[in-house]
């Protein structure tokens, strides 16, 4: 069963989805029907996330769907992390955050072994442009109560490797609070994605990124202290320092 809908404008001021019936139809598949409908209805309703989406049977209803196309668009739209089914309670509109995307990059440079380095290659370099790229943002945004924080993180690197072996999620925190001052809700968002990314790659790889851990941990604290200083081209150069391990590790692969 295909259903024929007319191609939509681009967003409205109106906050509504308007219907061009001067463009060419689209033949869509009942199941992109009932995406593109319970979308809709999300835009419509100005729902956001945590709000709850009607019954299987009120969209049916409401977008004159099938029950078997709104289950299978349910699951699609689930995997896209745009909704959230939660057991004896309903569905619910979901975070709508970077996740799908972060398992396709890892799948797809893990598909042939040979280019896995390039991939990995191509994440760290995104994520070292990013943060080079809001420099001015920075040395203006962070506050002292800020970079004492992002000290402590870099010191409980220090700790973590003592004890465990490993400081990943000091990490992954100190990057995160790193970029945080950025008005950039998007740039954040990418640049904590490109981490997971990393982070599930290097583990892939088996690449020993705490080799040299203290000159790891070091590079963060030349990171915090130029931020400190108010001194860009010493903070390029802690966050190109901190990357050149990690190219070097790749490099061996």
């Amino acid at each position: 069963m295909n259903t024929v809908l007319t191609a939509p404008k681009p967003y409205a001021a109106s906050h509504r989805w308007r219907i061009n019936t001067m463009m060419k139809p689209i033949t869509l598949s009942a199941t992109q029907a009932a995406i593109e409908g319970i979308q809709q209805y999300i835009r419509d309703h100005s729902l956001t996330s945590g709000d709850i989406l009607p019954s299987e049977t009120e969209l049916c209803d409401e977008l004159n769907c099938s029950r078997s196309s709104v289950r299978e668009a349910m699951r699609t739209l689930q995997s896209l992390d745009v909704v959230e089914v939660r057991r004896g309670q309903g569905t619910f509109v979901a975070g709508m955050t970077l996740s799908p995307m972060v398992q396709g990059m890892v799948l797809r440079a893990t598909l042939d072994p040979d280019h896995t380095a390039a991939h990995l290659h191509e994440v760290i370099a995104t994520r070292e442009f990013l943060e080079l790229s809001v420099v001015d943002e920075l040395m203006s945004a962070h506050t002292k109560e800020s970079l004492d924080s992002l000290n402590q993180l870099a010191s409980n690197m220090r700790t973590s490797f003592s004890e465990y072996g490993s400081f990943m999620d000091e990490d992954q925190q100190f990057h995160a609070a790193l970029l945080s001052p950025v008005s950039n809700a998007l740039m954040r968002e990418l640049a904590g994605a490109m981490w997971q990314v990393y982070a599930q790659l290097i583990d892939i790889c088996e690449i020993p990124i705490t080799v040299d851990a203290e000159r790891t941990i070091k590079n963060h604290e030349s990171i915090v202290r130029a931020l400190r200083n108010k001194d860009s081209a010493a903070y390029r150069e802690a966050v190109q320092n901190h990357y050149a391990p990690l190219r070097a590790a790749i490099a061996q692969l």
